[in-house]
């Protein structure tokens, strides 16, 4: 290599060489980039999807008759949407977040539905918003029945982020005071309708061990900086333009843009983290610009890995070299492995007589939910772990069968019957055989290896999800409502959307990836706080602890950082 070309190549790397590499945009991407920036880091953010920019969202103000197809997805979309269509979320008019599967293929070994954005702000801008601490419960749970392996942290390690995080995003709520289902800041909570109300009341009566609370979301119900409140629309699909749930971008985005630190490069699709082995550290990353096909090689001292879970592992069993053959950080032989996701299927309905005289205003994007009463104590059930049940009331328009128009018109101008619905989420132990691999053979449309998922659920979920419906049941039924109906099929894993565990935490580096501070084991400047660092699933939705296990990683980084990592 003469000169010239020697300062070519050190001139372009001091052009691409930033504090902080973070990749990936979604919840927890985001959460990465406004800490470090707020931190005084110059941070580069990764995002393999193209611009979406609050509160410009396209459709969010549109009315079903402007949707060309009334909201459904025509026959090409479902051929291009193929996977994403088994999940309910996704429609005429919020499918241009979601990743056409026609060009984003994967292998399944098992049915694994990844249900995955292909826009800046990810999945924050498709979550359900349902934002509950963990609890001891769950961070103890491992060492106690010996599935996995034992957090590396406690709740008390992670309370004081838990009030960071909720202070800042906004979460409506309750305090309730039930030990494994902390409280937290909360902002009012939204109203049960009359007969939830009643629903409350007598399950609570018949049974000692349940409560029956108002969900906790992501919501706003009173003014958050920058942001208005919720106006109960039922569009969050869509996108807010009203910044009333937390979403990248809504949220954090703008406050790391507002430090000047940031650095945004949509369409960057990033296919390796490169290592320095007499380093011992990670020093850049290589990206693949999904526009115009040319690779570009990015440069920091530190790094957040947050692709999301099945793309997170991709990225490190991709970033193979002399010291880590297998992978990066991958000593442990656990990357790729431990996948999880919730399991569920419930639907338990039933008809509800009276409160004719009762009805409810605005489109609630709360559910009334009751907290896991399984194994609480002590192991009393035919399964490990638990479950929770959550749902609504709800009353249809008038009969509209057999009539029609003007005595159609009428009908639809009242409301019918009451009726009541539980759903559940079940909690998936970590099996190792449970996992993402690299095909030998096949590649991607970007000449990649094809990423490869074997997953299914086992004996334990299935006698959990069988049990949640029996119960489900009879809770209905004790309340007094009548014809309850029962359909119960299993899901089929990353259905929930929430896959984790695929790089797990973990006290000992020989069976996990990352330390008690995300932080990988053998490359200390290598941080991972998307769902594949979870040690257990729990049945609680992840996403508010990902969150805080963000908020925390950033400031231990930042820490280290400047010692010298």
């Amino acid at each position: 290599m003469n000169y010239r070309s020697v300062q070519i190549k050190e001139s372009k790397q001091t052009k691409n060489t930033y504090d902080a590499l973070v990749i990936g945009s979604g919840i927890t991407g985001g959460w990465a980039a406004k800490e470090l920036c707020e931190k005084g880091l110059k941070v580069l953010l990764l995002e393999r999807g193209g611009p979406v920019t609050h509160p410009n969202y396209e459709n969010s103000f549109k009315d079903p008759w402007e949707f060309p197809h009334r909201n459904r997805l025509n026959q090409k979309d479902q051929e291009d949407y193929h996977i994403q269509c088994r999940h309910y979320s996704i429609h005429e008019d919020n499918k241009n977040f979601y990743s056409k599967d026609s060009e984003n293929p994967y292998e399944e070994i098992k049915r694994f539905d990844w249900i995955r954005a292909n826009v800046v702000g990810g999945r924050s801008l498709l979550w359900g918003r349902q934002a509950y601490r963990w609890s001891d419960l769950e961070f103890e749970a491992n060492a106690k029945d010996g599935y996995g392996v034992d957090w590396p942290l406690r709740y008390k390690d992670l309370a004081p982020w838990y009030d960071y995080v909720e202070k800042f995003i906004g979460v409506s709520g309750s305090q309730e005071g039930i030990a494994h289902l902390p409280d937290g800041i909360f902002q009012k909570p939204f109203e049960m309708n009359a007969v939830e109300k009643y629903f409350k009341i007598q399950t609570e009566k018949a049974y000692s061990d349940r409560k029956v609370i108002m969900g906790r979301v992501a919501n706003a119900t009173e003014p958050v900086k920058g942001r208005g409140i919720c106006q109960a629309r039922n569009l969050c699909h869509r996108g807010c333009p009203y910044g009333a749930y937390f979403s990248t971008n809504s949220s954090t985005l703008p406050a790391a843009f507002t430090t000047g630190n940031l650095s945004l490069r949509p369409h960057s699709l990033v296919n390796r983290i490169l290592y320095d082995k007499d380093k011992q550290l990670a020093i850049g990353v290589e990206v693949l610009d999904t526009e115009t096909r040319e690779i570009h090689e990015f440069y920091a001292k530190l790094i957040f890995l947050n692709a999301s879970t099945l793309a997170t592992s991709f990225i490190l069993l991709n970033s193979v070299s002399d010291r880590f053959p297998n992978g990066l950080g991958n000593d442990s032989d656990q990357v790729g492995r431990n996948l999880m996701d919730n399991h569920k299927g419930l639907n338990a309905r039933a008809r509800v007589e009276g409160f004719e005289d009762a009805y409810f205003y605005g489109r609630r994007p709360a559910v009334i939910y009751i907290p896991r009463f399984q194994n609480i104590e002590k192991q009393e059930s035919d399964f490990l772990r638990g479950y929770i049940l959550q749902g609504g009331a709800y009353r249809n328009t008038g009969d509209p069968d057999n009539r029609v128009g003007e005595e159609l018109k009428s009908a639809m101008s009242y409301p019918g019957n009451w009726h009541m619905n539980l759903s559940a989420y079940g909690e998936c132990l970590p099996y190792p055989e449970n996992r993402v691999q690299l095909s030998p053979d096949k590649k991607d449309p970007w000449g990649r290896p094809l990423i490869q998922v074997d997953c299914s659920f086992k004996e334990n979920e299935i006698t959990m999800h069988k049990e949640a419906a029996l119960v489900a049941a009879e809770m209905l039924e004790k309340a007094g409502f009548k014809d309850v109906q029962i359909d119960n099929p299993l899901s089929f894993p990353g259905n929930s959307n929430h896959e984790v565990g695929t790089a797990r935490m973990g006290k000992d580096p020989k069976s996990s990836v990352l330390n008690g501070f995300n932080q990988m084991h053998s490359v200390k400047n290598v941080f991972i706080t998307d769902g594949s660092c979870m040690s257990s699933s729990s049945s609680l939705n992840p996403s508010l602890t990902f969150m805080a296990l963000t908020a925390r990683a950033c400031d231990y980084a930042v820490r280290e950082l400047k010692k010298g990592i």
